[in-house]
């Protein structure tokens, strides 16, 4: 999550405190209105977990939320 709240500071140019209260607010607006099987691996993305495994876990999902195989 440190990454993405970098990349807003910077894009933005919003201090690093309101970046990550930012980006809090928009991946608690997903884990909500997102299915399940794909808010539960939010926090496994943004924790820096092996990018390989989540991306996987993530595309997968995603594609099958937007109506792809």
């Amino acid at each position: 999550m440190d990454e993405l709240v970098k990349m807003v500071s910077e894009k933005t140019g919003l201090s690093e405190e309101m970046s990550k209260q930012a980006v809090e607010v928009v991946t608690g607006y997903l884990k909500d209105k997102l299915p399940e099987p794909i808010a539960g691996q939010i926090d496994l993305v943004l924790g820096g977990a092996e990018a390989g495994a989540a991306g996987e876990l993530l595309s997968g999902g995603l594609g099958g939320f937007f109506g792809k195989k």
